[in-house]
């Protein structure tokens, strides 16, 4: 696992207050309303592939733990009965209410992963898409978004994944990158917001065009650096940068590492996505 030492206060609370910080200013800055409905649907597809809608009961509730701008709840919240919108960042948290303004059945919520004001055992399901991961302990995180889950009820998560299922020079690429974001991070927000829009536009998107163009071409560019963001529009590079090289606490996985995590949370049936993003994973809760 990679990510700064966080104070002993900050481990009490399992919050990371130059993150939960960090967090607000992106969401502000990128509400995801330039963020068309075709895209979203993709994106959020790529998350949920491995999620078992049919599983839920009816009228299900549910919650998003660390929802940030909102954007994924907005296509879950017409699915379910009820969700509790769950994010330690007041500012995120008013981007989300903006966001889904009309969802009678959105509750929001101000508090960090270990102090949800919800029951033990109350909820249908759980998601937790690119936050965990930002959270100093975040097999604590896991353990508290369990424990809020009825037996056998689903809980996905999107992790950074430690390029486990990549070639060793692959790795070595993002331990260069980890230079740059180390000094990015520190930046206040309009500078750190400037550079991270150049890196997109200098690295993300003409690699992810080049990459585009190879496939076009037959090529293999599945260990293309950023890939993944060929199909994807420039708002998404800017908010993508943003949130890799601006976030100041940054954790990483293994596909295994990830299994026991599950597995010391009290979960089994874990189920991994082997499509992009690495790793999106599914558990559901233990019946006993």
């Amino acid at each position: 696992m990679m990510g700064k030492t966080p104070a002993a206060g900050e481990m009490r609370a399992n919050a990371d207050s130059a993150t939960v910080n960090s967090f607000g200013d992106e969401w502000t800055r990128f509400d995801q309303s330039a963020l068309s409905a075709e895209e979203r649907g993709r994106i959020f597809n790529a998350y949920f592939s491995v999620f078992p809608w049919s599983s839920l009961p009816p009228n299900a509730e549910g919650f998003d733990m660390g929802c940030g701008s909102g954007r994924w709840a907005k296509l879950v919240a017409p699915r379910v009965g009820r969700l509790n919108c769950i994010d330690a960042s007041d500012e995120a948290l008013s981007v989300a209410r903006a966001a889904l303004a009309g969802r009678e059945n959105v509750s929001f919520i101000h508090a960090n992963a270990n102090a949800v004001p919800l029951a033990p055992a109350s909820q249908d399901f759980g998601y937790s898409l690119g936050v965990l991961h930002h959270i100093p302990d975040t097999q604590a995180a896991l353990n508290a978004c369990v424990a809020l889950l009825k037996p056998g009820a689903p809980m996905l998560v999107y992790l950074y994944y430690r390029f486990d299922n990549r070639p060793a020079w692959f790795r070595m690429l993002w331990r260069t990158s980890e230079v740059l974001r180390a000094g990015i991070c520190r930046l206040p927000g309009p500078a750190k917001s400037a550079v991270t829009d150049l890196i997109a536009l200098c690295v993300y998107l003409p690699l992810a065009r080049i990459a585009k163009l190879a496939e076009s071409l037959g090529l293999d560019a599945r260990n293309f650096p950023l890939r993944a963001y060929k199909d994807f529009s420039f708002y998404t590079m800017r908010t993508d940068s943003r949130d890799r090289f601006g976030t100041p606490l940054e954790q990483r996985f293994t596909r295994a590492e990830i299994i026991h995590m599950f597995e010391r949370a009290g979960c089994e049936r874990v189920a991994f996505s082997n499509a992009e993003p690495y790793w999106c994973a599914v558990g559901c809760r233990t019946a006993k």
